[in-house]
């Protein structure tokens, strides 16, 4: 009878915040989100007309050189061949994750190796007068989502896009400089540009 006792305020406390905590809080969160934020609340969705192509929370695997390129994604997932194992697929939002590898990691060097080639050869124009590649081209984000790239990122794209595009480099160069999203109130964060935003915008010019 003493144990019961004991037992039945650690049980109802217990009851109480587990509803308190997990449920009434994350649906009265998730109500004030939807009526002040709908956007945000609800992925922060992009559309291009009626059709949603994307999430400013969520970068994509452009590859095609008349676009710019992000972040490269560590993120994995199941091989269509055989569930059984795992193969590189960038950006998969179901996964989010580094590669966790250590500064000596022979697949971190390799990876990074392998990138810069990359980089090297899609950039001609810009190695040729010697552009620094930057950092965020060719190591991967802590989420492997990243949707973002630094001005220095874009810019050092530009010749690819024009030369692909058949645009004048200035054009492309102003589009970017007018896409840069500058630090809150002038200090908080750091210049950025959004990869999916900066392209749309970019198909928009070509058009």
């Amino acid at each position: 009878m003493t144990l019961i006792r004991q037992l039945r305020p650690a049980l109802v406390i217990f009851g109480f915040l587990s509803l308190l905590t997990g449920l009434l809080y994350p649906l009265s969160m998730t109500a004030i989100s939807i009526v002040l934020m709908p956007d945000k609340a609800a992925g922060s969705l992009v559309h291009d007309g009626k059709r949603t192509v994307g999430s400013v929370l969520i970068g994509q695997n452009f590859t095609q050189s008349r676009y710019f390129h992000g972040r490269p994604s560590a993120t994995i997932g199941a091989d269509p061949a055989d569930p059984t194992k795992s193969v590189p697929t960038p950006y998969n939002a179901a996964a989010s994750m580094a590669s966790n590898a250590s500064p000596t990691s022979k697949v971190l060097v390799d990876r990074v190796a392998a990138a810069l080639a990359q980089v090297r050869a899609e950039n001609p124009e810009a190695i040729a007068e010697g552009w620094p590649i930057p950092m965020d081209l060719v190591t991967t984000s802590a989420s492997g989502l990243d949707p973002d790239i630094s001005p220095q990122a874009a810019f050092f794209q530009v010749k690819r896009i024009a030369r692909a595009r058949n645009l004048p480099e200035e054009r492309v160069r102003q589009l970017v400089e007018h896409m840069i999203a500058h630090p809150l109130m002038g200090w908080l964060g750091e210049p950025h540009l959004n990869v999916m935003e900066l392209n749309m915008a970019l198909d928009s010019l070509h058009r």
